[in-house]
């Protein structure tokens, strides 16, 4: 394939990315997306703001002077965001960290904050919010707006390998669906951020971060006049199979456990494969 302006090479991860990945559980990856396809992702965004799906939430309180919204499972309605799923080299990154023999989709993820949001994310792992089990995974976050170090995502370094924390509600910062004492608890990151090694960069449109899905990660809100919106990608490898779980997941996907019994592959038209490896 001859790359275009429209349509860079894909890019190429030497083996030190890779490794930074698996051992720090988090990695940038500057430029991935064309002009064009940050236009396509923008587009995308807009049209999910302008005509939300069941499953969009908003994620701030009534008293933040700005708002925090996102939506998920969009790439089978628009058509922009389909695009950079299965055409983009998002599924190659994320291919070539996982080092997995398959790729498949698991969802996309909307996220925007408003300029003047006040609403935190708090310090959490996804993976305990999903309704999947294994450790060949990775998640990919993309701006349409730049994003200062103020604004952008942080990353704990190696929190991947901790196992699960104890997930906590996002307003209230109360135990979720374990109770308190039975799971190692989150670390107070925010109460000495000098004993941690905190990974993050501030990025511009066409920039990507990929991290694990067990990675403790955080963002504070958004200051000032920039609107922050994002798109993330979430994909499987090789060992992830369904994992039912007695509390509602996020995204929820109703009647799953009839067609996938738990311990099976993520198959079907629902999480599609993206990438095999060549033989």
């Amino acid at each position: 394939m001859t790359a275009t302006a429209a349509h860079p090479p894909v890019p190429v991860l030497d083996e030190s990315t890779v490794d930074e990945y698996r051992q720090t559980g988090s990695v940038i990856v500057r430029g991935l997306f064309s002009a064009e396809e940050v236009a396509r992702i923008e587009r995308g965004i807009e049209r999910v703001l302008a005509d939300p799906s069941p499953r969009f939430k908003v994620a701030s309180d009534e008293a933040d002077p700005g708002s925090f919204v996102e939506d998920f499972c969009n790439w089978q309605r628009i058509d922009e965001l389909r695009q950079i799923a299965f055409d983009s080299h998002a599924a190659d990154v994320a291919a070539a960290l996982i080092g997995s023999q398959q790729v498949r989709l698991y969802h996309d993820h909307v996220l925007v904050k408003e300029p003047g949001t006040r609403q935190e994310t708090p310090w959490h792992q996804d993976q305990p919010y999903y309704n999947v089990d294994g450790f060949d995974n990775c998640s990919m976050w993309a701006p349409v707006d730049a994003v200062s170090a103020e604004s952008t995502l942080e990353f704990l370094s190696g929190s991947h390998r901790q196992g699960w924390l104890m997930p906590r509600s996002f307003m209230t910062n109360e135990a979720k669906w374990f109770p308190e004492g039975t799971l190692a608890d989150l670390p107070d990151v925010e109460a000495d951020r000098s004993a941690y090694e905190i990974r993050s960069w501030p990025m511009q449109p066409g920039d990507a971060v990929f991290f694990h899905m067990l990675t403790l990660h955080h963002s504070y809100g958004v200051p000032g006049t920039n609107r922050r919106r994002a798109f993330s990608l979430r994909f499987l490898g090789d060992d992830m199979v369904h994992a039912p779980r007695h509390w509602v997941t996020s995204p929820q996907f109703d009647g799953l456990e009839r067609q996938l019994p738990a311990g099976a592959a993520m198959a079907g038209d629902l999480f599609p494969t993206l990438r095999r490896a060549s033989s």
